[in-house]
């Protein structure tokens, strides 16, 4: 293991000692006061290396990622794993805007709230299979234009108004499921999704990812089963064919 202390050290300088310890072998590196520097883990392959951030890393954390493991014990910044491969990152705290940006694959766990656009294109690629899962609430956009994997908010924390999700959720959503703990009305749907029942094959599907949420975070997965949730899918895979075609 390797500690790396990022207090005062530019991104690029950064991001090159992670890539020249994980060139020669290291497995676990420990970054230390990180404060807005970018790209951290950016394109990192390898399923057996671990970061572990203590502070708050800037934008595109995990970006283009190919199967490392980012635990992150603060706050993260926008574009949380933008194109992500596959991979897992941790989030105690909050994440930022358009978390989950293009997500093919791979896992982003977030213990506390999201901002906007959350999943925004997010799509399964070939066999890898992309989760989100937000531990509070999340802002306007929700799964906008996501096209495949899993996205669930589970609402253990609401927003200013009561609420788990904001405006506009599921707007050009074309593929994908998203689960939602709690209620949402249907004016903050977007015209693109519908409200449906969780069957028991849903539910099957989305416990083992729950279980392993609530084992990273400490929380009771029973607790978290208590509450029903509500689920939301596209009723069409081409919402704006009619556009380009008659």
């Amino acid at each position: 293991m390797v500690r790396i202390d990022a207090s005062g050290l530019h991104y690029k300088e950064l991001n090159e000692t992670i890539r020249k310890l994980v060139d020669e072998g290291e497995k676990e590196i420990i970054l230390d006061n990180v404060c807005g520097q970018r790209y951290i883990g950016c394109g990192l392959r390898g399923n057996d290396i671990k970061i572990e951030i203590v502070g708050t890393p800037g934008n595109d954390l995990a970006a283009f990622m190919d199967g490392a493991t980012i635990i992150v014990r603060s706050n993260a910044q926008d574009g949380t794993a933008n194109t992500m491969n596959r991979g897992k990152v941790i989030i105690h705290g909050d994440s930022g805007d358009i978390t989950g940006h293009s997500m093919r694959g791979g896992r982003i766990y977030v213990k506390g709230n999201a901002g906007y656009r959350v999943g925004i294109h997010m799509k399964s690629y070939k066999n890898n299979f992309p989760v989100v899962i937000i531990g509070g609430f999340v802002r306007d956009f929700l799964a906008e234009y996501m096209a495949g994997g899993l996205l669930i908010v589970l609402g253990l924390e609401t927003d200013e108004s009561g609420n788990v999700v904001g405006n506009f959720v599921g707007t050009g959503m074309h593929g994908g499921e998203l689960y939602i703990r709690g209620t949402v009305a249907e004016h903050q749907l977007g015209k693109e999704v519908k409200i449906h029942r969780v069957t028991d094959e849903d539910s099957n599907r989305i416990i083992p990812y729950l279980s392993e949420f609530c084992d990273d975070f400490g929380f009771s997965l029973d607790e978290i089963l208590k509450k029903e949730f509500v689920k939301l899918k596209p009723y069409t895979h081409r919402p704006y064919g009619r556009l380009y075609a008659y």
